[in-house]
């Protein structure tokens, strides 16, 4: 490496600073909405007409937002919908996993322009650092040079406290000691000005969903990510909800109760880490399951692990649902999409004849995003802060 910094924001997106509320509000509307006319934004947001174009031009001309095409058939002139230019902001999103790290450019839209992944048998700083340190500055350049200077900040999901990560993983609680005293903002700081914004994994893929999935069809939800140690998030009012410490959602944490009859957690009894420690049993080798989505060469083996995994989601859902009404459980994770398909319909069997008095069963649901899911909820952290709103409230769909 070179030791030179990554550039900072300057262009197009700096020179206005943070957008305002106003600005932020339609910014949000035509992200959750998609194209939609000056004239109806100004409806639904309830500010004038007048209010509505001055800013929509200001939008425009900073590269933010674009006109569709003109919509006929009524009468006067055609309204002309507005849409958010795809390349009018970038954003990095890091996903830090048990075997890999993952790097995402996406632009306003939601689409991944590029991306870069490493491989090692655990996540270890120096290591870690040095491949964000060249693969930003490798997915930098696969922008226009006029295009760089649009990218915002740079998201970072990881699990909280990943130095208690060491035995699940087959590392030394001495190596992975080195953790506690890493900040991501300041290691990313050595070689890039850009912003960062630290999220729990299992949030970001929560977020992932509720923003380009099926978040749009549920006011509040609880969301299961599983994937090598399962986690969650959880949606209240159309928003994710992260809590005071940044924790919320840490369904993974949820107990259960082990074959003995022992105190366990879910993420002890429902990961995909279980299945792995099963191949690795029997001698076959379990890496296809993180890299491939067919996991038919493994199906003597996935279908007790789905039946175990379903049974202990149905109880998790159902823990969740008695704390807050849920109106749906979503279930999500780096799975093969017919792996994913039977584990929700079990899920929904399971619930069904579960002791529910007192409770109102929440529907049972597959999220969209998948594997992407966490760099993708990374990547939106900085896009959320600097231009839309955190909160969806009022921000109803105009159909």
């Amino acid at each position: 490496m070179d030791g030179s910094k990554i550039r900072t924001l300057s262009g197009g997106v700096n020179q206005s600073g943070l957008r305002n509320h106003n600005e932020r509000l339609l910014l949000s509307m035509l992200q959750r909405n998609g194209p939609v006319p000056g004239s109806d934004l100004a409806r639904i947001a309830g500010l004038s007409p007048q209010t509505v174009s001055v800013i929509l031009r200001k939008l425009e001309k900073d590269g933010l937002l674009e006109k569709g095409t003109p919509v006929k058939g009524k009468v006067g002139k055609p309204s002309v919908p507005m849409l958010l230019a795809a390349d009018g902001v970038f954003s990095f999103g890091i996903n830090i996993g048990r075997r890999n790290a993952k790097i995402v450019l996406m632009d306003f839209v939601g689409s991944v322009r590029a991306e870069a992944t490493t491989s090692f048998d655990y996540p270890l700083p120096d290591e870690l650092f040095s491949f964000l340190r060249s693969g930003i500055t490798e997915l930098t350049d696969v922008l226009p040079e006029k295009l760089q200077d649009r990218i915002c900040g740079i998201g970072v999901a990881a699990p909280f406290e990943l130095w208690n990560w060491h035995e699940m993983v087959g590392a030394t609680a001495e190596e992975f000691a080195l953790w506690k005293d890493i900040g991501f903002q300041d290691e990313i700081a050595e070689f890039s000005d850009l912003p960062v914004h630290v999220v729990n994994d299992a949030t970001a893929a929560c977020r992932a969903e509720h923003v380009y999935g099926r978040g749009k069809e549920f006011r509040d939800y609880a969301y299961f990510f599983v994937a090598a140690f399962v986690g969650g998030g959880i949606v209240l009012n159309h928003s994710v909800f992260e809590g005071h410490q940044g924790n919320a959602g840490a369904l993974g944490s949820l107990r259960s109760v082990g074959p003995n009859g022992e105190s366990r957690q879910l993420i002890d009894i429902a990961s995909i880490h279980l299945l792995e420690a099963r191949l690795a049993e029997v001698g076959l080798d379990p890496s296809g399951l993180w890299s491939n989505d067919d996991w038919s060469s493994y199906e003597r083996y996935v279908e007790p692990w789905i039946r175990q995994t379903a049974q202990e989601l149905a109880k998790a859902a159902l823990s969740t649902c008695a704390v807050i009404d849920f109106e749906a459980i979503l279930i999500d994770g780096g799975l093969p999409l017919d792996v994913k398909r039977t584990l929700v319909e079990r899920t929904r069997r399971y619930i069904s004849n579960q002791d529910t008095r007192g409770l109102i069963p929440p529907k049972i649901e597959a999220g969209e995003m998948g594997r992407k899911a966490r760099e993708i909820g990374a990547a939106c952290g900085p896009i959320w802060s600097q231009f839309l709103l955190k909160s969806n409230a009022g921000l109803s769909d105009t159909a």
